[in-house]
């Protein structure tokens, strides 16, 4: 007889973006012809850059030839990607073995996988708000006790509060852990660790023989030069870190799927020996997974060369100006306003003491504007609504024009 994993049944009930959906379809319900001007979901819009199409479209073509088609390919990358990457990172100064690049469809499947490296029985520490797939996989796997419906956190699990009071960024942990999840620039809030908050998580790391899990998605995002885009950028993050990253957010792959994670062979867990997890990493990608799509690595490898990332940055620029135009917008209605300049979500304090959820309600009801509610990413996201500055420029300015002449404070 088979059995569910109960741990599913741990997951707080009905999902963020399904009840977010939810709510604009009855609200739709109850105002036919209203259009609804969407700022929630952090999904990319605008097409692919010139060299990346050429690349991807290439890719398809040698595949339909006899004497250039390519089946499987090597589980780790495409060894032309994983050199391209090393280049990359050399910008910053970051030394990085093209054998520690595993190349994968995505940092949020690789940010869900990479605790299977890991005894169920670890401690884990997450930043507080931040991406719900964290704490969703660690509950899956069986980490967690129940949830605390009244306020939203887990049984077992440490969270690292991030408030406006310190800046949205997290405190060491409070007693010694095993797993630490960190984003920076951080989904949701956009508040990005210096290079001293990264020492201070990597001297932490190392002395307690725990392990980073580092999400730099939006790195691209980061405008200060003087601000880390690796954690690799810290002495001695090699020991203690594993990196995860994505062609998603600043590529606009979110539909191509590509991403990597590095594994670097001097991390160790306090039983491991040297090179062991990298060699653990490895055996679990050659098995459980047959490599990122030939096509979108080709694509990858474009949009690293110089001509692609001149238009990668277009993109990004294109992003940040939207950001830009929010912040504007609301700051200008008195409303207090994070994010939005290292990150291409803006992090909104809710007026007059209202919920997550009343404020999305009333931005919903009032300007006909789609937000995230901040308590969707954690407990400490309470009183907070998430913008995203992913759009069309048309949109994004109809949505903050109809903040600004609907919006009730």
């Amino acid at each position: 007889m088979a059995y569910i994993n109960k741990n599913y049944q741990k997951l707080s009930a009905g999902y963020l973006f399904p009840e977010i959906s939810r709510r604009v379809r009855d609200y739709l319900k109850e105002n036919p012809g209203k259009i609804v001007h969407r700022l929630g979901i952090g999904n990319t819009t605008e097409p692919l850059t010139p060299t990346v199409v050429k690349a991807l479209a290439d890719g398809v073509y040698r595949l339909g030839k006899s004497e250039t088609y390519t089946g499987y390919g090597d589980e780790q990358g495409e060894e032309a990607l994983r050199a391209s990457l090393v280049k990359y990172y050399s910008r910053r100064n970051v030394q990085i073995d093209k054998e520690e690049f595993f190349i994968s469809d995505g940092a949020k499947p690789d940010s869900a996988n990479i605790q299977s490296l890991f005894s169920l029985e670890s401690s884990v520490a997450f930043q507080d708000p931040s991406y719900p797939v964290y704490i969703d996989s660690n509950v899956i796997a069986g980490r967690s006790g129940l949830l605390n419906a009244d306020i939203g956190s887990y049984e077992g699990f440490n969270y690292m509060v991030c408030l406006k009071d310190n800046g949205f960024i997290p405190h060491l942990p409070v007693k010694s852990v095993d797993l630490i999840y960190l984003c920076s620039p951080n989904n949701p809030t956009g508040s990005v660790l210096t290079k001293g908050d990264l020492k201070d998580f990597v001297d932490y790391a190392r002395s307690n023989r725990s392990i980073i899990i580092f999400d730099a998605s939006y790195a691209a995002y980061i405008s200060d030069s003087v601000l880390p885009r690796s954690i690799y950028e810290i002495d001695g993050a090699d020991e203690c870190a594993i990196e995860i990253n994505s062609f998603s957010k600043f590529a606009g792959f979110t539909g191509v799927r590509l991403g990597w994670t590095i594994v670097p062979k001097n991390i160790r867990c306090k039983d491991t020996g040297p090179g062991e997890l990298h060699q653990c990493w490895y055996r679990r990608q050659t098995t459980f997974f047959n490599g990122a799509s030939n096509i979108a690595q080709q694509g990858g490898i474009a949009a690293l060369t110089k001509q692609g990332l001149v238009e990668l940055q277009s993109l990004v620029d294109f992003y940040m100006y939207n950001a830009k135009l929010i912040r504007e917008a609301l700051t200008s209605l008195g409303l207090v306003v994070y994010g939005g300049v290292s990150a291409p979500y803006v992090w909104v304090e809710a007026p007059n003491n209202l919920s997550s959820w009343a404020f999305f309600d009333k931005l919903l009801n009032e300007a006909s504007v789609v937000g995230t509610p901040g308590i969707g990413f954690g407990p400490s996201g309470e009183g907070y609504l998430r913008l995203s500055a992913f759009g069309h420029r048309k949109s994004i300015e109809e949505a903050i024009n109809s903040i600004r002449e609907n919006l009730l404070i």
